[in-house]
């Protein structure tokens, strides 16, 4: 259920700004009225036909809050497999922001769903998750959503909680 109001709150933050938009200009075309319009800062406009996308996904900024009860078991330095047999350490901190010794060193992530969900700025994503009484870290190439197949699932161990 969570889930599904993340949902709708983006989707509505995403078409709020197109409706004002919408009423400050004349009225689009009937064939356009099943599209997304896209504003960048510049000025700039990007139209995609509703028909055309298979999901949206809008990425959380890292916070500078402190951390919530479900993000605090996540906090601290993380030994994870790399998928090749070898391990690197993964850094969760309290802003949101994430760390790794290998690759893009900088990401942020925020909990999703009771999961660390990681997102690099090499476009990687990663995954910590409780499975039974041990973690695990679960890595998504670029391209790929959290949702979608992923490349590898590695152990992943607390090595250093971060002090609340």
């Amino acid at each position: 259920m969570r889930h599904r109001t993340a949902v709708v709150l983006a989707l509505t933050a995403l078409t709020l700004p197109l409706l004002v938009l919408g009423q400050k200009k004349a009225a689009a075309p009937a064939d356009d009225q099943s599209s997304l319009v896209i504003t960048f800062k510049d000025g700039r406009q990007k139209s995609y036909s509703m028909s055309d996308i298979a999901r949206i996904e809008v990425n959380t900024p890292a916070r500078a809050a402190v951390a919530t009860k479900g993000q605090n078991r996540f906090l601290g330095k993380w030994r994870v497999g790399d998928g090749a047999g070898s391990h690197f350490f993964i850094t969760l901190k309290e802003d949101g922001v994430a760390e790794k010794t290998t690759g893009a060193s900088h990401g942020t992530w925020v909990v999703v769903d009771n999961e660390a969900r990681i997102s690099w700025d090499d476009g990687w994503h990663d995954t910590i998750r409780k499975t039974g009484s041990s973690f695990e870290k679960v890595a998504h190439r670029p391209g790929r959503s959290f949702t979608d197949e992923p490349d590898n699932v590695t152990k992943a161990d607390l090595t250093e909680a971060q002090p609340l």
